[in-house]
């Protein structure tokens, strides 16, 4: 599967605070939560965001409390991945379980917002559009791709299941 989008870069340590503030918990609805999508990093950030854009990040991206909000958030403001060098253990298996493709590359350095990248999550190939360089990273496995197909795990065992 391959998606493309722009690049929208953060630092390292973007906690789930960052990604959705606390004071929006109130709710689960996803529109809701879109709306407030990185908020306090860069206010007008849900309002410029794109359909299948891509959150670019530092080193453990995700981190801070364990809370299913924060991929939520993301994934329903239109971003179609996030890329970073590395992500806390629990946000990680948050975004696959809520369907948001994640991938670890150690040279995000050099992407920046504004520009362009095409993910190809079987493979593990980024490209940047502009230059056409290449990073390479591990593939996302066969069954977490399914996993973001489904919509995330509990729609995956929905749909395996038949309810």
């Amino acid at each position: 599967m391959k998606i493309s989008g722009n690049i929208w870069k953060f630092g390292d340590d973007v906690d789930t605070d960052l990604i959705i503030p606390a004071r929006y918990l109130n709710t689960s609805d996803p529109a809701e939560l879109a709306k407030h999508c990185m908020e306090d990093a860069d206010p007008a950030f849900a309002g410029k965001v794109g359909k299948g854009d891509i959150i670019v990040g530092g080193k453990n991206f995700g981190c801070g409390s364990s809370r299913e909000h924060a991929p939520i958030a993301i994934k329903a403001a239109g971003v179609s991945c996030v890329i970073a060098k590395s992500f806390a253990r629990i946000f990680y298996r948050n975004a696959f379980n809520m369907g948001l493709p994640i991938l670890e590359c150690g040279d995000t350095d050099r992407l920046e917002t504004g520009g362009s990248l095409t993910v190809d999550f079987d493979t593990g190939e980024i490209v940047r559009k502009e230059s056409g360089e290449t990073f390479s990273t591990r593939p996302i496995p066969p069954f977490m791709q399914e996993l973001v197909k489904s919509g995330g795990l509990m729609k995956h065992i929905q749909k395996n299941l038949k309810i």
